[in-house]
C-alpha cells in the first residue's frame, strides 16, 4: 500500500494506492479544500485509512508533492508526512509538482502562475531544470506547443500551452514509481519544501535587519 499526500494547490488530495513493482491501483481518494489542510488533513487520512479497513503500518511508503505552489499548503503537507513518516520509519518519496504535471502531459515542458507576472516552470528529459520566470522569460525560454499549464489564467498568458487537469496525489504516486523500484527514498531529516521562490514573510524579514544598520550608522 502507498500513500500520496498533495497539498501544493487551491485544492489538495490524499490517495491510497496498490502497486506489484511495475504499475499501480488507486485504491481511494480523499479530496481537502483549500485553506482546511491544517484542520482536515490527519482527519482525513484517518477516515480513508479507516474506510479501507487499513492503517499506517500497512503502508509502504508515502509520496509527498512537496511544491512549487502554497507556501502553507507546502509546508503544512511536509510537516505532516515527517510526523506521519516518523511513527513506524516509513519511507518517504518527494516529488515535484511541475514533474507531475509534465508527465501527465507527456510534454517536456510544465509551468504554474506564481503571482506577481511571474511562473514557476521546469523542464525534464535530457536536460532538467526549474525556475522562476517572468511571463516574458518563459515566453523565450520554451518552444511554443510544448508547454502544459492547468490553470485558465496561465493558459490565458500563453495561448499556445495545453491545457490539462491539475496534478493530483495519485499522479505523484506514478511519477514515483521508479523511484520506489530503485528503492531512492529521501532523508526525511533533509526534506523540505521546493518552493522556488522565499516567502513573504523571508522577503520582509530581510530588510528589516537593513534599515536599522542604516540608522545605527547615522546615530
Amino acid at each position: 500500500m502507498l500513500l500520496g499526500i498533495d497539498t501544493c494547490g487551491s485544492s489538495g488530495t490524499i490517495t491510497l494506492a496498490h502497486h506489484d513493482g511495475a504499475c499501480i491501483t488507486r485504491a481511494a481518494t480523499a479530496e481537502l479544500a483549500g485553506k482546511t489542510y491544517a484542520a482536515m488533513l490527519v482527519p482525513r487520512l484517518r477516515a480513508l485509512l479507516e474506510e479501507n479497513q487499513k492503517s499506517l503500518r500497512d503502508v509502504e511508503a508515502i509520496i509527498v508533492v512537496n511544491g512549487p505552489g502554497s507556501f502553507t499548503g507546502v509546508r503544512i503537507g511536509i510537516s505532516a508526512v515527517k510526523g506521519l513518516a516518523e511513527l513506524f520509519a516509513t519511507p518517504v518519496l518527494a516529488v515535484s509538482r511541475l514533474r507531475v504535471l509534465s508527465h501527465i502531459a507527456v510534454l517536456p515542458y510544465a509551468a504554474f502562475d506564481a503571482g506577481r507576472g511571474e511562473f514557476y516552470v521546469g523542464k525534464y528529459g535530457n536536460e532538467e531544470w526549474e525556475r522562476l520566470l517572468s511571463a516574458q522569460e518563459l515566453q523565450t525560454s520554451v518552444p511554443a506547443g510544448e508547454l502544459a499549464v492547468c490553470e485558465e489564467k496561465s493558459l490565458a498568458a500563453f495561448p499556445e500551452a495545453h491545457l490539462f487537469p491539475a496534478p493530483a496525489a495519485y499522479d505523484a504516486i506514478a511519477v514515483a514509481l521508479p523511484r520506489l523500484r530503485a528503492r531512492d527514498f529521501d532523508d526525511i531529516a533533509l526534506l523540505d519544501g521546493n518552493y522556488l521562490r522565499r516567502s513573504d514573510a523571508e522577503l520582509f524579514a530581510k530588510s528589516k535587519p537593513d534599515a536599522a544598520a542604516h540608522k545605527l550608522q547615522n546615530v
